[in-house]
C-alpha cells in the first residue's frame, strides 16, 4: 500500500476517535448534571409557579405531565438525552423560552470576556517570561513572587481590588456594565491575572530549559543576540508545555465568569447559570454544561492542532 493510502486511514480514524471523544465528553456532562439537579432539594414546579403561588394539587400534576416530571427519572433521563440527540436543549422552566435562545442571547458577553481575558494572559505571561529567563536571580525571585499571588488570589478578590484602586479611587473605568471596552478591561484583567501567573512561570521555565541545549549555544556561536535566540529558538521549544496548560486553563474562563460577571455586574452565561441552578431549572442548567464541554472539546482540539504547528516532526507520525 502506498504512503498516502496509509495517511487517509490513518487520518479517519483519528477524527473517528476525536468524535467518540467528544461525543463521550458531551453525555457525561449532560449526565452528571442531570444527576446533580436531581439531588438538590426542592420542587422544580413550585419554582416555576414562583413564591406566594397558589396552585392546587391538579394544577401542578397537570404541570409535572406537560414537563415529563411525573415519569420515573430513568424515563425522564432518557427522554432528555434522546431530545439532546436532535440539538433539542428543552424549555427553561423558569423563564419559559427556548434553552438554546437563552444561552445565544448571552453568549456575546461572555465570549468576549473570556477571549480578551484569554488574550491579555497570554501577552502578559510572554513579556514575563522572555524579560526574566536567565536574568539575575533577583529579577526572577520577584518576577516568580508576583505570579505566585496572582495565581493563587481568587478572581473575586482581584476583581474587587481592582474596584476599588480603578473604579472607586482613580475613576478612570466604571463600575458595572458591559457598555464599550472601558467596561471589558477591568472584568478581563480579573480573569487574565490567574492564568497569567501559572503561564509565566511554565514558560520561563520551559525557556530556561530551552537555552541550556545545544541548539541554542550553536545560535549564539552564529552571532545571534540573547533575544533573537529566545524568540526564534527556544520560544518555539518552551511553548508545547505552555500551549497545554493554556488549553486547560482557557477551558475554566467559563466557569471564572461565574464570578466575574455578578461582582462587575455584567450579563453573560455566568449569571444565567447561576440563575437556574437557583432556581433548580433543570433544562437550562444542562444547557450551560453541555456549553462548557462542548468549550473543552473545542480548545483540546485546538490544541492538538497548535502542536502540529510548533512541532513539525508530529506532522509525519
Amino acid at each position: 500500500m502506498t504512503e498516502s493510502g496509509l495517511t487517509v486511514p490513518r487520518l479517519l480514524r483519528g477524527v473517528l476517535r476525536r468524535l467518540l471523544g467528544a461525543f463521550a465528553v458531551l453525555l457525561g456532562a449532560a449526565t452528571v448534571a442531570f444527576t446533580a439537579l436531581q439531588l438538590i432539594p426542592g420542587d422544580p414546579v413550585t419554582v416555576m409557579l414562583g413564591p406566594g403561588t397558589a396552585a392546587t394539587p391538579e394544577v401542578k400534576a397537570q404541570i409535572r405531565a406537560q414537563y415529563g416530571l411525573d415519569q420515573p427519572i430513568a424515563e425522564q433521563y432518557l427522554h432528555y438525552l434522546g431530545r439532546l440527540l436532535t440539538g433539542d436543549l428543552g424549555e427553561s422552566y423558569q423563564l419559559q423560552r427556548p434553552v438554546a435562545d437563552l444561552i445565544g442571547d448571552q453568549l456575546r458577553p461572555t465570549v468576549q470576556l473570556a477571549l480578551a481575558a484569554l488574550v491579555l494572559a497570554v501577552a502578559m505571561a510572554l513579556v514575563a517570561a522572555v524579560a526574566t529567563a536567565g536574568r539575575r536571580p533577583a529579577l526572577r525571585a520577584a518576577s516568580s513572587l508576583a505570579e505566585l499571588l496572582a495565581a493563587s488570589s481568587p478572581s473575586y478578590w482581584i476583581g474587587i481590588l481592582l474596584l476599588t484602586a480603578f473604579s472607586f479611587q482613580l475613576r478612570i473605568f466604571p463600575v458595572a456594565g458591559d457598555q464599550g471596552l472601558p467596561a471589558l478591561v477591568l472584568p478581563a484583567a480579573t480573569l487574565a491575572l490567574p492564568l497569567a501567573g501559572v503561564l509565566a512561570q511554565v514558560l520561563r521555565e520551559g525557556l530556561e530549559t530551552a537555552l541550556g541545549q545545544p541548539f541554542t549555544l550553536t545560535a549564539r556561536s552564529r552571532g545571534l543576540g540573547r533575544g533573537a535566540v529566545l524568540l526564534r529558538h527556544a520560544l518555539r521549544h518552551a511553548a508545547a508545555s505552555a500551549v497545554t496548560l493554556a488549553g486547560w486553563l482557557s477551558g475554566t474562563l467559563l466557569g471564572g465568569a461565574v464570578l466575574v460577571e455578578t461582582v462587575f455586574g455584567r450579563p453573560g452565561i455566568g449569571a444565567l447559570s447561576l440563575q437556574g441552578t437557583t432556581n433548580k431549572d433543570m433544562p437550562l442548567v444542562i444547557g450551560v454544561v453541555l456549553l462548557s464541554a462542548l468549550v473543552f472539546v473545542v480548545i483540546s482540539t485546538v490544541v492538538d492542532l497548535l502542536y502540529l504547528v510548533i512541532d513539525p516532526r508530529l506532522r509525519s507520525t
